[in-house]
This record gives structure tokens, sequence and C-alpha cells, in this order.
């Protein structure tokens, strides 16, 4: 069988979450102490230029793998072993029924032939991994299965970024499932451990916001939509006649005209929180639910001024950012304040560092 990474399989050994998006490079170390508690060893952020990546695929693949090297370097990690994802469209996935009691090798000749009716790509063309995630609720002594397949250059691409780098992807998530993992550490600090809360997760990207509404666990919905950080750069391009670079370095530096937090900047935050609650209404209206608990927003764009509070008024649920640190120790090599400030972007990533202990 066609091995696709190691999905959800826990690797003890010192291990970096990389998220490459289309935006920038994320990076993460954790580390635990005796206790228990999660230690953030190290992080680091690199930019991409516009159309290096597109749609999840590597366009410009040696560019990239310079910023790959360069968030390492930045990091100061000395840890090879990585942990990346694909996004959610560039994998297929599966839960599918089977008996319980048989061995390694049986599921795998029993998940092949199962695939074959799902993947409409020959199995040849496609990396393929499963995981069983439990007893079936359903039938008595059966196992619920996740496939998880893509093509196989999706996966060899985000492999040879790791090697360009002097890395070793050992582990290829999917990056909705690995911000649900870091959420879910998050959702249990909640009143209560956050049992039975409806909580929606939007992730503001640059050219992508993506939803997941979770509850114990479990994805009641989910959703993309084609807006982003992105677009308050084009704005600035207009009102200002900067080319795009200029704008996207003035927005990341704060060095603007005076005129732009009420002219340019609060009109797309309410903007932005305009799409957030029209997002919602479609889970309401497509599901039985009709409220959520917590709205937590995370993503380049999420810490925009003003956004958790615009939302809040939009939406009337109570809307906070995502801080995937929340309850870790900070090791020595992290700057507490910078961390404070981009802590919503780095969830992901966050979330494929954990990948080293949670199984």
């Amino acid at each position: 069988m066609a091995a696709f990474g190691s999905l959800f399989r826990r690797q003890n050994a010192p291990m970096l979450g990389l998220d490459v998006s289309s935006s920038s490079v994320k990076l993460v170390e954790l580390g635990r102490e005796a206790s228990g508690k999660l230690v953030l060893e190290r992080c680091a952020i690199e930019p991409l230029e516009r159309g290096w990546i597109t749609d999840g695929n590597v366009e410009k693949f040696d560019e990239v793998a310079e910023a790959v090297r360069r968030v390492v370097r930045k990091s100061g990690t000395r840890t090879r072993n990585v942990a990346l994802a694909l996004p959610p469209s560039a994998v297929i996935t599966k839960k599918i029924i089977l008996p319980g009691g048989m061995s390694e090798q049986e599921l795998e000749i029993q998940v092949e032939s199962e695939a074959n009716q799902y993947i409409p790509f020959s199995l040849d063309e496609v990396s393929l991994d499963f995981c069983v995630t439990g007893q079936s609720t359903a039938s008595a002594g059966d196992v619920e299965v996740l496939i998880a397949a893509s093509r196989k250059e999706k996966v060899q691409d985000r492999e040879g970024l790791a090697e360009a780098a002097g890395l070793k992807a050992v582990i290829l998530d999917v990056e909705s499932y690995a911000s649900r993992l870091a959420t879910a550490r998050l959702i249990e600090q909640l009143p209560g451990k956050g049992l039975d809360a409806v909580v929606a997760l939007f992730e503001v990207g640059a050219f992508t916001t993506s939803m997941q509404v979770l509850r114990n666990q479990e994805v009641l919905y989910d959703r993309d939509q084609a807006f982003g950080g992105a677009q308050l750069t084009q704005l600035i391009v207009r009102q200002y006649g900067f080319s795009a670079e200029e704008a996207e370095a003035k927005k990341r530096s704060g060095d603007l005209p005076d005129d732009y937090g009420s002219g340019v900047l609060k009109p797309f935050v309410e903007s932005i929180a305009q799409e957030i609650a029209r997002a919602l209404q479609f889970f309401f209206t497509s599901t039985p639910h009709n409220r959520v608990d917590y709205v937590l927003l995370a993503g380049g764009s999420a810490s925009l001024p003003s956004l958790t509070s615009a939302v809040t008024r939009q939406t009337s649920f109570a809307c906070s950012l995502v801080n995937p640190f929340d309850g870790m120790e900070l090791g020595p090599n992290i700057r507490e304040k910078k961390v404070r400030r981009e802590a919503p972007s780095y969830l992901t990533s966050c979330g494929l560092a954990m990948r080293r202990f949670v199984q």
C-alpha cells in the first residue's frame, strides 16, 4: 500500500509542525514537561509572495523551498523530523465500516479494495493511508475506518519542500484536521471542559476563510469562502496607488496614511464580520442548529483591530481570537509579546507539532 505519511500516528521523537499556506510558512516546535504540560520551544513565520502557492499547489518550488530554509534558520531549531499538511481540497477522505478484529495486513487489503469505489483515480496515482477511529456506533463488533488519499505529485511536492530544507517529512496531515486538533485542546479549557459546546472556528487566510463548526470533536459543518486578508491589500492598492508588494509591506508594518483606519480598514473589518455572519446563517439554515456557543477567529487576518467586536455585533455570539499556545509554558527562545501578536496565525502549525504527542 502506498504510504500517505503517517496520518494520525504519534511520533515521540522531536518533530516540527510546518504549515505552508498561500501567504507564509509557519513553524512550531513543542516539547512536554514531565507533568504532561506542553512547552512552546520555538516558532517562526516567513512570508511568501503572492502566486508562489496557489490553491495549495506549489507554483514556485525553489522560492518556497528557500522560504522554508529561512524559517528553519530563523527558528534556531536543530530538529529535522517534520509534520506537514495538504489543503482539504487536495485530499479525499472517506469513513467506512469494516469488521473488527482484523490484522493490519487484512485491513490494508480491505481498505485498498474499498478505496477503489471512492477514489476517481487509479490507485497507482495516489498515496493512500487509513486509520481505525473507533468502534462503529451503528453495528456491533465493527470498526470505523478513515481512508485518506491524495495524488502522489501533491504529496511529493510537500516532501520535496522538506527535503530541500534538510528536513524529513514523517507525517503528512490535512490542514483542517491539524487545526481541529489544536482547537480541541482550547475547547477543553472552556467552562465544563467545553462538553456539548457548539464552537464555530473561522480561519481567515489570505484568499480563503475556512469555517468549521465543532461539537465534542465532531464536525457538524464545514465550508470555505473566497474572502481574506489579500482583499485588504487590494483595497490599499486602489486607495493609495501603491504596488501590490508595497501595499503588503506597508500593511504588515502599519506604515499607512492617516485616513487608512477610517477609510479602508474599518469598512473592510465590517465586511469580514458580515461574511462571517452570513456563513453562520448558512449553517443555521442547513442544519437543525440555530445558535453557536462560541465563535473563534484564527489565521493571519484574524487579529485585525476590532474584528472580534465587529463579529460579536454582527452575530450576537461571543467572539474571541484563538491563541493555540494558551496554557502552554513558553521556552527560553520565545519572545512573549511577538508570539501573542502572531498567535492566531499558528493554529495549523501548532496542531501539526502536537501530532508528536497525540495518538
